[in-house]
C-alpha cells in the first residue's frame, strides 16, 4: 500500500474530497518527522510507538572486500509495534 492508497481510502472511507485527504495524511507524516526531529517520540495508542535512538560511532566491514571501516555515530528511527497492531497482523 503506498500513500496514495491511503489518501484513496481515507477519501471514500470519511467521506473527504480526495485533496482534504492528502492533506490529512501529509500533515500527520509531517508532525511526526518534525517531532522525531527534535529528538522527541511519537506514541500512537493502539498501533505504535517511534523512537529517536543514537547510534555510536563503530568500526564495520565493506562485505565486498572485507576491509575495515568507520562508520559515524548518527540517529536512528524505531518503531515499536502496539499490543493490538500485533494482534491485528496475527490474525
Amino acid at each position: 500500500m503506498t500513500k496514495v492508497d491511503i489518501v484513496n481510502k481515507i477519501s471514500e472511507q470519511a467521506g473527504l474530497q480526495k485533496p482534504e485527504s492528502e492533506l490529512g495524511v501529509e500533515t500527520i507524516i509531517s508532525l511526526i518527522k518534525e517531532t522525531l526531529g527534535k529528538g522527541e517520540g511519537v506514541i500512537l495508542r493502539r498501533f505504535g510507538s517511534f523512537q529517536v535512538r543514537q547510534k555510536r560511532e563503530r568500526i564495520g566491514r565493506n562485505p565486498k572486500t572485507g576491509e575495515e571501516a568507520s562508520i559515524t555515530a548518527r540517529k536512528v528511527v524505531r518503531f515499536k509495534a502496539g499490543k493490538y497492531f500485533k494482534a491485528a497482523v496475527n490474525t
